[in-house]
C-alpha cells in the first residue's frame, strides 16, 4: 500500500467513525424504552439492607433556605438528624414541584393548575414491588374528591391526585386520605412504606410564614417523633417545595430555590451535614435505590444520590 493509499484509508476510517458517533448521538430512543426517560430501564440492584424501612416526607412551601434555618423548631430537627445544605427545588410554582418528586420529572406540568400528568409515578413503583404507600393530607375531604380547593386544602399540593393514571383508578385514588387517618395507621401498626403528609395552606406556611409553619410542625410532630411506632424504620423527611423566589440572596439569583432539607431517623448520623447538590429528584432516587426500584425518568436517572449522612 502506498503512502498516499494508506493516508487515504485512514482519513476514510476516521471520517466514518466520525459519522458513525454522531449517529449514535442523535440516533431515535430504544423503541421498548419510556417516553418518559427511562422508566422501564433495569432497576437497580436491592440494598441487602435497605437503610430505612419505611419514609414520610413533609413537604412545607415557599421558605428559602436561611430563612427556614432560622426558625428554632427546624434548627433543632437540623441538628438532630442530617441537614443539606446544597439543596434544590426544580422550578417555579409549587405544582412542577409536587410532580418532579414524585416522577423525575414535570411531565409538562408548568402551572398551579389542576392537572393530568401522564405517565407513571413512585406509587407505580411501588405497587409493583409488592409495597405500600400513602399521603395524609390535611384538610382533605377524602373520597377521591378532586376539587382545586377546600377551605385551607389545595389539590396542588398533592401530586398524585394530579396524574391521570391515579384519576382513574379508585384505588389508587384511595391511597389519598385526611391527615386524620395517620393517628389511626400508628395505632394499628399499618403505616406504609412510603407516604406523603401534605400540611394545610396555614400549616405548610403559604397562607403564614415560615415561623407558623415551624411552631406546627413543633407541635405536632415532636410527640411523634417520640413514638416508637411511627419512628422505627422510618427516614422522616422535612423539606419545601420551592424558595420565595429570591429573597435568600437578596434577588440576585445567586441560591436561586435552595431550600432546607432534613433527613432524620435511626439510619442517620446526628448533626450530619451534605453539601451534594441535590435536588428533589435526588430524594426520589433515594427512595429508588433503597427498595430497588426502577427509575422513573431523567431527572431521577441523573440525580445525585444522597451519601455521607449514614449511620
Amino acid at each position: 500500500m502506498t503512502t498516499g493509499t494508506r493516508r487515504g484509508f485512514f482519513f476514510r476510517a476516521a471520517a466514518t467513525a466520525a459519522v458513525l458517533a454522531l449517529a449514535a448521538q442523535k440516533a431515535p430512543p430504544d423503541a421498548n424504552a419510556s417516553s418518559y426517560g427511562v422508566r422501564d430501564a433495569r432497576p437497580p440492584a436491592a440494598t441487602a439492607s435497605p437503610r430505612f424501612k419505611r419514609m414520610m416526607i413533609v413537604i412545607f412551601e415557599n421558605t428559602d433556605f436561611k430563612t427556614a434555618l432560622t426558625q428554632p423548631a427546624f434548627a433543632e430537627m437540623a441538628r438532630r438528624g442530617a441537614l443539606l445544605t446544597n439543596y434544590y427545588a426544580v422550578t417555579h410554582p409549587s405544582l412542577p414541584n409536587y410532580v418532579a418528586l414524585v416522577a423525575g420529572g414535570t411531565r409538562g406540568v408548568i402551572s398551579d393548575a389542576d392537572a393530568s400528568a401522564p405517565g407513571r409515578n413512585i406509587g407505580d413503583l411501588l405497587e409493583a414491588a409488592g409495597k405500600s404507600w400513602k399521603v395524609y393530607a390535611e384538610d382533605y375531604p377524602g373520597g377521591c374528591d378532586l376539587k382545586s380547593r377546600v377551605g385551607p386544602y389545595a389539590r396542588k399540593h398533592v401530586p398524585f391526585l394530579n396524574f391521570a393514571d391515579v384519576q382513574k383508578n379508585p384505588a389508587a385514588c384511595a391511597r389519598v386520605v385526611p391527615a386524620a387517618r395517620l393517628a389511626e395507621d400508628i395505632r394499628l401498626g399499618r403505616l406504609p412504606d412510603y407516604s406523603l403528609y401534605i400540611p394545610d395552606l396555614n400549616d405548610d406556611g403559604h397562607d403564614t410564614d415560615a415561623a407558623y409553619a415551624a411552631g406546627w410542625f413543633a407541635g405536632r410532630f415532636k410527640p411523634l417523633l417520640k413514638n416508637p411506632q411511627l419512628m422505627k424504620g422510618m427516614l422522616l423527611v422535612l423539606t419545601f417545595d420551592e424558595d420565595s423566589q429570591g429573597q435568600d440572596d437578596g434577588g440576585k439569583g445567586l441560591n436561586h430555590n435552595r431550600v432546607y432539607t432534613v433527613l432524620y431517623g435511626g439510619m442517620v448520623r446526628p448533626g450530619a451535614v451534605s453539601a451534594g447538590h441535590y435536588t428533589h429528584y435526588s430524594l426520589l432516587r433515594l427512595a429508588e435505590d433503597n427498595w430497588g426500584l426502577a427509575r422513573l425518568d431523567a431527572g431521577d436517572a441523573s440525580a445525585l444520590p444522597i451519601s455521607g449522612v449514614w449511620r
